[in-house]
């Protein structure tokens, strides 16, 4: 007898197109691909470009990367939440004190086909640290590599329709205290009671291991089988872990899914363990790895499409609804 579990991932396999596993299963089924490679490696490299400077929130780089990601939005005729995908907010560093004023938050989704007042969350910071010194902190991991595979993520679902709406939010001040996710779950555009959950891309793109880890699935252990159902055919290794004291480090509140779990609302955070590139300047496109973090970009868009067609049973699970 099949268990619940096998029948569970068999769904998923059929509903995203992935080959299901059976006894006589000898050859791949060829999948269309869900990122555009050469879209998105070029999105990586120009949003961690020395013309940018870092990212810095408050900054003229942030500005041009705000305006880069606002016109693709514009591009994939992403809907809005009133007249502008520009939703800006004050916020004060609670470590230095640091105040800033009109940061900006990026938000744009496409509405489900089913159910469209019903959410799934997909977030990566856009802003870094800057210039320190002279010296510019271009981010490429951290995070610029988080936006590129979030405008991949909003190119596919702007033409592929999912049966819930999807919101690409891209956040701001994420390394000032979390500041664009901590407004948005305090003032989100819609009821936070019909977001599902959240998928967090933060650093997916340094990794010479070939191996990604998915977040958060000790708090939510009902994700891990719709995560599992699509990792086993990903040209990555996702791993789990990282989300409890029983880990080295436990990341549950270390990006912008943080402040998501303290609403009570279920996350995914994708990104690679901490590198010596971290938070330096050495933190450059040449540092990353192009082909791994291509195949980790398809991996969680395929994730991301694998949560909306078993939404149903995450709400279920989490008693969301």
């Amino acid at each position: 007898m099949l268990t619940r579990l096998t029948v569970f991932l068999f769904v998923i396999a059929i509903s995203i197109g992935l080959p299901a596993c059976s006894p006589d299963a000898d050859q791949t089924i060829d999948v269309p691909e869900r990122v555009d490679e050469e879209q998105l490696i070029s999105d990586l490299k120009f949003l961690s470009s020395d013309e940018l400077e870092g990212r810095l929130t408050g900054t003229e780089g942030n500005r041009i990367a705000r305006e880069f990601i606002e016109q693709r939005y514009d591009s994939l005729n992403l809907s809005m939440f009133g007249d502008s995908y520009q939703h800006l907010f004050n916020h004060v560093n609670p470590g230095s004190g640091d105040e800033f004023i009109d940061a900006v938050n990026l938000i744009g989704y496409a509405e489900g086909s089913a159910n469209p007042d019903r959410y799934i969350v997909v977030t990566a910071h856009y802003d870094h640290l800057g210039m320190v010194d002279q010296e510019i902190y271009n981010g490429a991991d951290d995070n610029a590599s988080g936006t590129a595979a979030l405008l991949a993520a909003a190119r596919y679902f702007s033409q592929n329709q999912p049966q819930n709406s999807i919101i690409f939010l891209a956040l701001d001040a994420e390394e000032q205290g979390l500041g664009g996710a901590r407004w948005f779950v305090e003032n989100p555009v819609v009821p936070l009671d019909s977001v599902v959950m959240n998928v967090n891309m933060d650093m997916i793109s340094a990794n010479f291991e070939n191996e990604i880890f998915a977040a958060g699935t000790s708090h939510y252990p009902f994700l891990k089988p719709i995560i599992e159902g699509v990792a086993v055919n990903s040209e990555v290794n996702v791993e789990f872990g990282y989300d409890s004291e029983d880990w080295p480090q436990d990341w549950t509140m270390s990006s912008d899914h943080g402040p998501f779990h303290e609403k009570g609302v279920p996350f995914i955070y994708f990104g690679v363990v901490d590198h010596p590139n971290y938070h330096q300047p050495t933190d450059t496109f040449e540092n990353t790895n192009p082909d791994f973090f291509v195949d980790a970009s398809e991996m969680i868009v395929r994730v991301v499409e694998a949560l909306d067609l078993n939404l149903d049973t995450v709400a279920e699970e989490s008693g969301r609804f």
